[in-house]
């Protein structure tokens, strides 16, 4: 296989549809192993439309070239109570990438 599946995980903040369901968000990615670049993304948000728009957000990224530009995409573009638990996540899914890379 030509790519990694690598997830980064953050705490929910209360009051969220998906916090009734799960303790923590989990953004997961399959990851093109020689330039890094996201293939597809998922998290555990409650609804498939959230979910689908995250997806959106993060396909195509390239993880070698860090993490801000994917991190400004989210702060900029998803403005829903998650925001912050997003951010966490895709940096926890970063800080794997880099472990795998070493």
């Amino acid at each position: 296989m030509n790519t990694v599946f690598i997830a980064g995980h953050a705490r929910l903040p209360s009051g969220m549809a998906a916090k009734s369901i799960y303790e923590t968000l989990t953004i997961t990615a399959e990851i093109d192993k020689k330039y890094g670049v996201i293939i597809t993304a998922s998290c555990t948000l409650a609804t498939e439309h959230g979910r689908d728009y995250i997806h959106q957000l993060l396909r195509g990224h390239s993880l070698q070239d860090g993490i801000e530009q994917p991190v400004q995409a989210l702060k900029q573009h998803y403005l829903g109570k998650a925001g912050n638990a997003l951010v966490s996540a895709l940096k926890d899914l970063y800080k794997q990438y880099e472990m795998r890379e070493r």
